[in-house]
């Protein structure tokens, strides 16, 4: 590899890994509405939620930012801590979680943002 393409390495790779971890869904839930960056509501039909969210069981599968959920064990791994409200309109984002993996993904972008 010469120089010159070394190069493009280094400053192409760093890039590529801060995106990933931009738009990774790995979520810590917190014990307080002040300590989260996304205050979310579970709602009771998929037709009502911003988001539907796929729980995963390993960080990998993650994806990006389509709804597919890694909970964490503690804060510092998580890219994105959320607090579940206990009324829609105190929520950020409202979500639904769906039991099939596929069915995960953003139903209103509108709150998208909140994720990415």
């Amino acid at each position: 590899m010469t120089h010159s393409k070394s190069k493009k390495v280094f400053v192409f790779l760093p890039v590529l890994l801060l995106m990933g971890n931009a738009w990774a869904q790995k979520v810590y839930t917190v014990d307080a509405f002040h300590k989260a960056d996304v205050k979310v509501y579970r709602v009771d039909a998929a037709y009502k939620a911003d988001l539907w969210v796929f729980k995963v069981d390993a960080d990998y599968k993650v994806l990006g930012n389509k709804g597919r959920w890694y909970f964490t064990d503690v804060d510092y791994k998580a890219d994105k801590k959320i607090f579940f409200v206990d009324a829609d309109y105190k929520a950020d984002v409202k979500i639904y979680f769906t039991n099939a993996d596929y069915k995960a993904g953003w139903n209103k972008k509108t709150t998208r943002f909140w994720f990415d």
